[in-house]
C-alpha cells in the first residue's frame, strides 16, 4: 500500500492515483488537502469535463475517482456511468456540497460524503483501496 511522499512533497511512485471531477479548483484543492492531512499518499488530477475524464482515465489510470455530485454541462451519474464502463470496479466516490432531499448513497458508487465531511475522505479512500 502506497505510504511514501518525496522530500518536496511530490508523489513518488508509490502514491494512489486519485482523479478529482470537479468544476472548482478550490474545492479539489480542498479534497487534495483532506486525503493529505489524512496521511494518505496521493497524486491527484482535476477535470471538469466529460472529455477530460475519459482522457484521464486513459493517460493518468486513477485508481480511485472522486466527483463533484453537480457540475454545469455534465453531471456526476455522467460521470459515475463513464467511470463505470470504463473498469466497474474503480472506487467512485461522490462529494456534493447539499443534499436536496435524503438520500441513500447511490447503489452503483462506492460512496457519498458531504463537503464539509472531507475529513472522513482519507479513510473511506484507504478502505476502497484495500478491497
Amino acid at each position: 500500500m502506497p505510504t511514501q511522499a518525496g522530500a518536496d512533497g511530490a508523489p513518488t511512485r508509490d502514491a494512489w492515483r486519485v482523479l478529482l471531477v470537479d468544476d472548482s479548483r478550490d474545492d479539489a484543492e480542498l479534497a487534495e488537502f483532506a486525503l493529505r492531512k489524512g496521511s494518505l499518499a496521493v497524486e491527484c488530477r482535476r477535470v471538469s469535463t466529460a472529455d477530460g475524464l475519459r482522457a484521464a482515465l486513459d493517460a493518468f489510470a486513477p485508481q480511485a475517482v472522486v466527483s463533484d455530485v453537480n457540475l454545469p454541462g455534465f453531471s456526476g451519474a455522467e460521470a459515475l456511468a463513464l467511470v463505470r464502463a470504463h473498469d466497474p470496479a474503480l472506487p467512485f466516490v461522490f462529494l456534493t456540497g447539499a443534499l436536496m432531499a435524503p438520500v441513500d448513497e447511490p447503489p452503483a458508487a462506492d460512496g457519498l460524503l458531504l463537503k464539509d465531511e472531507l475529513d472522513e475522505l482519507p479513510a473511506l479512500l484507504r478502505r476502497l483501496l484495500a478491497r
